[in-house]
């Protein structure tokens, strides 16, 4: 029998990343597999084969002139895709597509039932919007996931739930009058931190308000205040009951990491994991999908992602 979670990993996806120097490199997923492998995690898993998206699947989320500007700036090889936070390289079309064809075979995975839950370490790219890069994001692989899962899977009730210490943007507000979208945001306060946004009186709009629930931080928050923002995130969501989870467990809000000030440690990723298997059993069959995220200390995204990868493994 094979081992009930898929981990998708390869060349291309080790290559999502910016010239040296920038706060996204490109050594992430080789630091977490090597720490994944020393704890003997690459054992309980499936190392998975996937496709590069193409470009009708990218443009499910993504508008075909934003699209066409990134294929153009990837031949250039230079320049930004945004205001300055995503610069282009050579081949990031490419690279990208890898990221989003990923999450799209481990979602074929989970509906089929040949992966019971998936972990994409490098995806979870919140912060793209549907004609723009930002924040260090290319393609929102999150938001061209749902749209599939929808128009190829026939799953319609989705709880997107974002740990990522950055609110997940670009998710919350191309899906804010989605009523089908139950979003659930824990990140650190945006009047101190990128993007700004995220706010608690944020809840959706129009026959989605009350769907999304954005819980802000303060600068320095640890555990204590993280899992007592995380029973009413749990809460919130089981009166949603969705029919399909997916997580973005952003390590950045690990205690020492450079671009943000909370203070978790893997505690808390260890805990949203298991409480997520446990309410995905209940009202979505046990389907989850898992997305890495942020994280600018390579130690800390290690320690994380495999705290998360060992509850995915062995709950």
């Amino acid at each position: 029998m094979s081992a009930p979670v898929h981990v998708f990993l390869s060349e291309a996806l080790g290559r999502y990343g910016f010239p040296e120097g920038h706060p996204l490199s490109i050594d992430r997923q080789g630091a977490f597999w090597n720490a994944a492998c020393a704890r003997g995690l690459d054992r309980t898993v499936v190392v998975a084969d996937y496709a590069m998206a193409a470009r009708g699947a990218i443009e499910r989320f993504h508008h075909p002139g934003y699209v066409e500007r990134v294929i153009a700036a990837s031949g250039a090889g230079s320049g930004y895709l945004d205001s300055g936070d995503t610069p282009a390289f050579p081949g990031c079309y490419e690279v990208a597509a890898h990221l989003v064809g990923a999450a799209l075979e481990g979602a074929r995975r989970v509906v089929s039932g040949a992966a019971r839950r998936t972990f994409q370490p490098i995806g979870g790219l919140h912060h793209a919007r549907r004609g723009a890069a930002a924040g260090f994001c290319v393609f929102n692989d999150l938001g061209v996931l749902i749209e599939t899962l929808r128009t190829e899977h026939g799953v319609r009730r989705i709880a997107y739930v974002d740990i990522d210490v950055h609110h997940g943007d670009g998710v919350f507000y191309e899906f804010e009058n989605d009523a089908e979208l139950i979003v659930a945001d824990l990140h650190e306060d945006g009047a101190y931190l990128y993007p700004g946004t995220g706010r608690a009186e944020e809840t959706g709009r129009g026959a989605a308000r009350g769907t999304k629930l954005n819980l802000p931080l303060a600068r320095g928050a640890g555990d204590a205040e993280f899992f007592a923002a995380w029973d009413e995130a749990e809460r919130f969501l089981e009166r949603q009951a969705p029919e399909f989870f997916i997580l973005q467990c952003g390590a950045d809000g690990l205690a020492g990491d450079p671009l943000a000030d909370l203070r978790l440690t893997p505690a808390a990723h260890t805990h949203v994991a298991r409480r997520l298997i446990a309410l995905a059993a209940r009202h979505a069959r046990g389907r989850l999908m898992v997305f890495g995220g942020g994280g600018y200390s390579l130690e800390n995204l290690s320690m994380a992602w495999c705290a998360v990868l060992e509850t995915l493994a062995l709950d």
